[in-house]
């Protein structure tokens, strides 16, 4: 049983609390109850020892849950709904599971209120810290499963947005030809692919080849028994690698007492970055090309229907400004911040980059919009 804090059993007296205090112990009563539920739904998604660490945390929400109903005692009534962000969470993780919802949990645990509350506990505000914790873990997994293919793909679609924009902008703004404005759109959002698939392969190639380059000899084994034992020259290997020498000379002096031992059985230091080891250079170039495409051609989209003039621009603008809102959200959630300001983040770069082209449009063109 979690004790209340010593000093304070209740907001309102011992023996009879408010109906504020009521009130809002039933409250946190749900949303204990719904967070619960949030765990238990996420565990269900996974297998091993993540379901194991999400059952847990269940199981801490349960404890949470059994203190306000201690301090409710008759009082409970009938239960309430948990707040929209907690129900809003607990929908997601009963249809996805997926690395969103875990940061979206991550920033709800943050906000907990326990550490301000006389009537919650010590030990519970300490408990809500360490979930954070324990959710921004399990999100950093999540994270560092994903592909290279799919950061080339959100990064790729916000260059498209933003670079075509401000081409389209920039020309329409200096007066030409409907017509030549599209042409340059088309030509920005074909130049603007192909740059970024060409970049984004040499890049994971490049990246994968200094891996392998920093990859253990399998063949340096072999030459272990012939090692003079004196000099110890395998203990450099251990400290070229990073460890200390009194610490290299430990463990090589460990590793050649033992039958054919392999040298490449002490970690680098040298951290791998997953995001970079996990990928095809060729599925990272083809998902840059489609998604910087995808997102070059919106701004492209009013001329292709005939659109032309102020018109025009207004259009471009408000697609695009729609699309970089999300992909700045789904920015925000991936790396465990705020997807409401990493989004307007994301719109405030954008549409200063076209403003500024529009602008140059304006001065050097040969006309009005």
């Amino acid at each position: 049983m979690i004790e209340p804090r010593p000093h304070q059993a209740t907001a309102g007296g011992a023996d009879s609390p408010s109906s504020a205090d009521i009130r809002r112990w039933r409250q946190y009563l749900a949303d204990e109850r719904a967070e619960a539920a949030v765990y238990r739904d996420l565990a269900s998604h996974r297998k091993g020892e993540e379901r194991e660490i999400l059952l847990a945390l269940a199981e801490a929400e349960g404890r949470h849950e059994a203190h306000w109903l201690e301090l409710l005692g008759d009082e409970v009534g009938k239960p309430r709904r948990a707040d929209f962000r907690t129900r809003a969470l607990g929908l997601l993780a009963r249809r996805f599971g997926s690395v969103f919802v875990l940061a979206l949990a991550q920033r709800a645990e943050a906000r907990s209120p326990y550490e301000e509350d006389l009537d919650a506990t010590p030990t519970m505000a300490a408990d809500e810290r360490i979930h954070e914790e324990v959710v921004r873990g399990l999100a950093a997994r999540g994270r560092n499963r994903l592909s290279g293919t799919f950061r080339a793909a959100v990064f790729g679609a916000n260059d498209g947005l933003v670079s075509n924009l401000s081409l389209v902008l920039g020309i329409s703004a200096s007066g030409v030809a409907n017509n030549v404005v599209l042409l340059t759109g088309l030509a920005g959002l074909l130049a603007g692919a192909l740059s970024m698939g060409a970049g984004e392969y040499v890049s994971v190639r490049s990246q994968r080849e200094l891996l392998e380059a920093s990859t253990p000899g399998s063949h340096t084994h072999t030459v272990l028994p012939q090692l003079d034992l004196d000099a110890n020259e395998l203990a450099l290997v251990y400290r070229a690698r990073g460890m200390e020498p009194a610490a290299a000379e430990a463990h090589a002096a460990e590793v050649l007492g033992r039958p054919l031992p392999d040298v490449a059985d002490v970690p680098s230091v040298v951290e791998v970055d997953e995001h970079e080891a996990i990928g095809t250079g060729l599925g990272a170039a083809v998902s840059s090309f489609c998604f910087f495409g995808s997102g070059a051609v919106i701004p492209v989209l009013p001329y292709l229907f005939g659109l032309s003039g102020l018109t025009a621009v207004v259009v471009a603008a408000v697609l695009v400004g729609l699309t970089l809102l999300a992909t700045g959200a789904t920015v925000g959630l991936l790396s465990g911040a705020s997807p409401v300001k990493r989004g307007l983040r994301q719109l405030a770069i954008g549409y200063g980059a076209a403003a500024v082209t529009y602008l140059l449009g304006l001065l050097l063109g040969t006309g009005t919009v």
